[in-house]
């Protein structure tokens, strides 16, 4: 009986173990990914000049079978502002992201975008990064 008990404990343990590595994104698929497919997630602008905006675009398509809803683009700080197609975008066609980083720093950016789906509990992390110069 106790070896019965002791498997179902150590079943359970790998059980939760394996779900919490799920729900931290390790080794699992976003939900967002189900729903729509980014030709790239992460884009370097390349170089610009100091102060001199930027605008990158992250082009996607709807892979799943039902319309998809941008709730909301929001951007890890002030210096980048994302608009997004609004309207809903059915299975199969394209949708857009743009982002433009302002370039007020020297150096080597790297800025994101987080992408919220209606009816996905999930964001989607886009990345932007590239390098501004004098």
């Amino acid at each position: 009986m106790k070896k019965i008990i002791l498997s179902l404990f150590a079943s359970l343990l790998v059980t939760t173990a394996v779900f919490a590595q799920a729900q931290n994104g390790s080794g699992a698929t976003n939900a967002v990914d189900t729903k729509v497919k980014f030709k790239k997630d992460n884009i370097d602008f390349g170089v610009t000049k100091f102060n001199k905006p930027v605008t990158i675009t992250f082009e996607f398509t709807n892979i799943s079978k039902e319309p998809v809803l941008i709730e909301k683009a929001t951007a890890s700080c002030g210096c980048t502002v994302p608009n997004w197609t609004v309207e809903p975008i059915l299975p199969g066609k394209a949708g857009k992201i743009t982002a433009t980083y302002s370039a007020n720093q020297v150096g080597k950016p790297q800025k994101t975008i987080y992408l919220k789906l209606k009816g996905v509990e999930q964001e989607k992390e886009l990345i932007l990064t590239g390098t501004v110069e004098n």
